[in-house]
């Protein structure tokens, strides 16, 4: 077995985005494409030799062989041991469980999350460290100066290692221990939840739902944990087979990608509970019957009804949203006395708050909720809290929603997304908003003044980090707001998501359409931002 020395050269277009580098199939099969990154994680790590490391991911195309690569490169850069999911697999917040529960040095996972897969899709590769949250900007900033000027990389000579039979193995120096990809999860979720209580619910015989996983990672999960543990049977899953390109579908969970689930769903007959994960198994969407609850709004439910769950029962210190998730969840923070922190869009700036005890809940309005459990957000997890709180209060899954908008009041939001747009115009979209900034600070947009124009800005208030130019917020005096951001998880052309809220107290107006309610800032974030023009398109490409 030979240790090599390859001579390579850097790729110029190798830095991360929020959730790691992705980009199509066909580039990351480039010779060196993928050995160059993972060896720029190494690079730019310290004192990992003898040390654990994690690895696993989605299971999309490209993975296995991905997997394989890993390890020999693991084995030659001086790792002790490698803990992989069998057959390559694990779920980003399993990743996260994993890598806590056995204080691994970090660990590497391979996903591009929502994306679509297959040989013409797209496949990603992220690095998470020690607290199993995703690398904070500093590691990302220190990987892509490695990688553009790596000259060489290290690997074995050795064929393939089996990955698919639980136990443990050697290659060189390196231990490799395949492991059960659920165990672990499936234990951690058992002890924040009722299980016992959600199985009278779900075997009482008043109660049905629906899970769909999308052909993606959750698929396995959702067997041990919904059906072994909890007693659903085998037809409440939906595509529950993890499949290389998802089904030839794009493993997103919201109203237009998950359209099997939200048909039966909003069908006559409706099941009392539905809920959808995403690819690599972080994401979620809840609906109940005839009713769709808006991740925003997911994150201020769970918070306001934390204590009925036995893992929160203690209560919460606090909650973190991103900034362009609605302020639903602030209202909950107020009424609890707790503190509420805005920040850039990504999970990894929820990190530094979440080992520091600041907070417990985390939400992001991109389909994507959490707690301090992992440092990842987490599909199945807030799947579970949902039941866990409808085996407690009886009620519908709108009853709920309902009565917690009379309470706390109604903030109407959507988040309007144009899919693969061309990139130039996209940013000269963004560039005029921001130049336009404080000059707005007056105008009136059908009866709306603009009370403010910026361009957020985010100092952690952990490490005092600074982190600029996170997205365009215009806010209007009656504390309504537009957002304008570009999303870093695409991988053709650009996406440009416009974020929409208004707040409404009137329990008589709240069950008001969403789209509806908000025509009016609809209308002045196209006058403003003159997204037609920029874009070329008439309409969103996904409205949530």
């Amino acid at each position: 077995m030979n240790s090599l020395e390859v001579i390579t050269r850097p790729f110029l277009d190798q830095q991360p985005g929020t959730s790691g580098l992705r980009k199509k199939v066909e580039v990351f099969q480039q010779p060196h494409y993928l050995e160059n990154f993972v060896q720029s994680i190494f690079n730019s790590l310290e004192n990992y030799q003898g040390e654990v490391l994690v690895l696993g991911g989605d299971g999309r195309y490209y993975n296995r062989h991905a997997v394989q690569v890993i390890l020999r490169m693991a084995a030659a850069n001086g790792f002790a041991k490698v803990m992989v999911g069998r057959g390559g697999l694990l779920s980003t917040p399993a990743a996260s469980c994993v890598i806590r529960k056995y204080g691994a040095f970090g660990g590497i996972v391979l996903s591009a999350s929502h994306n679509p897969a297959g040989e013409q899709g797209d496949f990603g590769i992220k690095y998470n460290t020690g607290n199993g949250g995703p690398a904070p900007e500093h590691i990302t900033a220190a990987i892509y100066a490695e990688s553009r000027r790596i000259n060489r990389y290290l690997t074995l000579d050795t064929a393939d290692v089996d990955v698919d039979t639980p136990g443990c193995r050697q290659l060189g120096d390196l231990q490799i221990e395949v492991i059960d990809p659920v165990a672990d999860y499936a234990e951690l979720m058992q002890s924040l939840f009722d299980f016992d209580r959600i199985h009278a619910l779900i075997n009482s015989g008043l109660f049905r739902m629906r899970f769909d996983a999308m052909h993606a990672i959750t698929g396995p999960y959702a067997v041990e944990i919904l059906e072994n543990r909890l007693g659903v049977t085998p037809d409440t899953l939906m595509n529950c087979e993890p499949k290389e390109d998802f089904g030839g579908g794009h493993p997103d969970p919201n109203l237009v990608y998950a359209d099997e689930l939200v048909e039966v769903m909003f069908a006559s007959q409706a099941p009392d509970f539905g809920a959808a994960s995403d690819g690599d198994g972080d994401r979620n969407m809840i609906l109940g019957r005839n009713c769709f609850i808006t991740p925003s709004d997911s994150l201020a439910v769970l918070a306001a009804n934390a204590h009925l769950v036995p893992g929160y029962r203690q209560g919460i210190a606090g909650i973190a949203r991103s900034m362009p998730t609605s302020q639903a969840a602030d209202r909950v923070a107020d009424k609890l006395g707790i503190e509420l922190f805005e920040t850039p869009t990504g999970w990894k700036f929820f990190g530094n708050l979440l080992d520091a005890g600041r907070v417990t809940l985390c939400g992001e309005e991109s389909f994507g909720t959490g707690s301090n459990h992992v440092r990842e957000k987490d599909g199945l997890w807030a799947v579970l809290f949902w039941l866990n709180l409808l085996a407690v209060r009886r009620e519908s899954v709108s009853d709920i929603i309902t009565s917690h908008w009379q309470s706390y009041g109604r903030n109407f939001y959507s988040r309007h997304d144009y899919e693969a747009v061309d990139a130039d115009g996209a940013g000269q979209l963004m560039h005029r908003l921001r130049d336009l900034g404080p000059a707005l600070r007056g105008t009136i947009y059908a009866g709306h003044e603009v009370a403010f124009s910026d361009d957020f800005s985010y100092t952690d208030p952990i490490d005092g980090s600074v982190s600029e130019h996170q997205g365009v917020r215009i806010g209007f005096s009656d504390g309504s707001r537009v957002v304008f951001r570009l999303s870093g998880t695409g991988t053709a052309g650009a996406t440009l998501r416009i974020y929409l809220e208004r707040y409404e107290a009137d329990p008589s107006l709240q069950q008001l359409d969403a789209q509806r309610a908000l025509a009016d800032l609809i209308a002045i974030a196209e006058q403003i931002a003159q997204i037609r023009h920029h874009t070329g398109r008439d309409c969103p490409t996904v409205i949530t």
